[in-house]
């Protein structure tokens, strides 16, 4: 296993090797296209751009991290996908802030074709050469590995995917309630006799009173120990171990979207918002004339929502009701039928059309275009009560549309089972969140998620 300073190089390697190349593909195309006169700034400034952009989206999809470990087909194809996403944001920059004169497409995409060639050569060199030395270099150690029957199966399948292991099973003992002094007696006879270099416990954290005590049974031999434990027990949310201040944090409920992953999916808030507002301007006029003819009142109904770290905000959507009060502030969900929905406010409902306005919430930073739904206070406080880790969905910002939206869990939910199958979905999209399940999610509203039977 990598030491904290491996991981460490590696992290700090790959930005570097990625920052050269795009600085020697610029230097090459601009040499290429305009001879060797001196370069410009803006070229500059464009580089410094394009290398931001192509670090920032290769440290979303881990490609720093164990990248000299990694297959070749999975650098490639990680490397087209980054830089193909960073090709459209930074045209998609160039065109919104007007520059598209000031460079040569020419070069814009010599520049980002020739770091792509650059970059990818000198990991898939420098993961060969890697590769090459662990295999002469290395001397496998025998371990032995105890615990539960499934998890043991899954470290086997973890060990079988890296080529470059040093490691090989000698051995397993099944523990599958605690561990007794026969067991003891047992794991230690086996260290003993076939020279075990590592033992390697999966066991949940339940029974850490039997890992001490097996590890007092092993104080009189050298054998190394590795405790992979068990986590299913727990309710938690992106649980994964992180390194902190050179040591590492077993972190149990924690939000996926932070640092650079919080600005990555900030800077796709923005830019997909604002293009997305400059599409439905013409629709939103049309929608605003419709309402105000439907019934008198405001085209735009705002009301307090829950968002990120539970803060309040005032959420923006289209009017389809008709003016009323609410009793003793208690919140009504619309249903089947219900009176004061207008008929252009069912249709608006019913294609979510209502829910348009909301792209200024993104854009005001209070909102994404992808998160858990927003509920109302009342719904809150309600269902906190009796559904488990309901709070944890407000981890990150609500969104316009969602996970649970696209599978099927949209609009009314007016039974416990519904929220708590509505939150299951949101929980597992916070803890698996990636810039591509953003854009998967976005595509299955555009086919499925803008009409929903439940949307009344």
């Amino acid at each position: 296993m990598l030491k904290v300073e491996s991981y460490k190089f590696m992290r700090i390697l790959g930005p570097v090797l990625d920052i050269v190349s795009v600085w020697s593909a610029g230097t090459i195309a601009h040499y290429a296209r305009y001879g060797a006169g001196e370069m410009h700034d803006r070229f500059s400034i464009a580089m410094l751009i394009i290398s931001l952009l192509i670090v920032v989206f290769s440290w979303h999809f881990d490609l720093y991290q164990n990248w000299l470990r990694m297959r070749f087909h999975s650098i490639i194809f990680r490397g087209i996908a980054i830089w193909m996403i960073a090709t459209l944001v930074g045209a998609a920059l160039i065109y919104i802030l007007h520059f598209s004169i000031e460079y040569s497409r020419l070069w814009y995409v010599a520049t980002l074709a020739g770091s792509f060639v650059l970059s990818l050569l000198f990991k898939c060199l420098m993961s060969w050469a890697n590769r090459l030395y662990l295999v002469r270099h290395r001397t496998k150690s025998r371990v032995l590995m105890v615990g539960r029957s499934d998890a043991l199966l899954n470290i086997v399948r973890g060990m079988r995917n890296d080529k470059t292991r040093s490691y090989s099973i000698g051995g397993t003992y099944r523990i599958e309630r605690h561990i007794s002094d026969k067991d003891l007696n047992a794991i230690v006879s086996q260290v003993e006799q076939h020279g075990f270099r590592e033992l390697w416990l999966a066991l949940p954290l339940s029974m850490g009173s039997d890992v001490n005590r097996l590890m007092h049974s092993l104080r009189f031999l050298t054998v190394e120990v590795r405790f992979f434990p068990e986590l299913t027990d727990l309710p938690l949310l992106n649980h994964h171990v992180s390194e902190m201040f050179g040591f590492y944090s077993l972190d149990l409920n924690m939000s996926p979207i932070r640092g650079e992953y919080k600005a990555l999916k900030r800077l796709e808030d923005v830019i997909g918002s604002l293009l997305i507002l400059l599409l439905i301007s013409p629709l939103c006029l049309v929608v605003a004339l419709m309402i105000k003819w439907s019934s008198p009142g405001p085209v735009l109904f705002k009301q307090y929502r829950t968002g990120i770290d539970g803060r309040r905000f005032k959420i923006y959507k289209f009017r389809t009701m008709r003016l009323h009060d609410e009793q003793d502030g208690k919140v009504e969900q619309a249903t089947k039928g219900d009176p004061r929905v207008t008929r252009v406010g069912a249709f608006l409902r019913r294609t979510s059309i209502d829910e348009l306005p909301q792209f200024f919430n993104v854009l005001q930073g209070r909102m994404s275009i992808v998160g858990p739904r927003p509920h109302a206070l009342a719904h809150n406080e309600y269902y906190m009560k009796l559904v488990e880790s309901y709070m944890q969905r407000h981890k990150v910002k609500p969104g316009i549309t969602g996970w649970a939206q696209v599978s099927g869990f949209r609009g009314e939910t007016d039974t416990l089972d519904k929220m708590e199958k509505r939150v299951r979905f949101d929980l597992w999209y916070i803890e698996n969140w990636s810039l591509t399940f953003d854009l998967k999610i976005i595509a299955m509203t555009f086919f499925k998620g803008f009409v929903g039977k439940n949307a009344y």
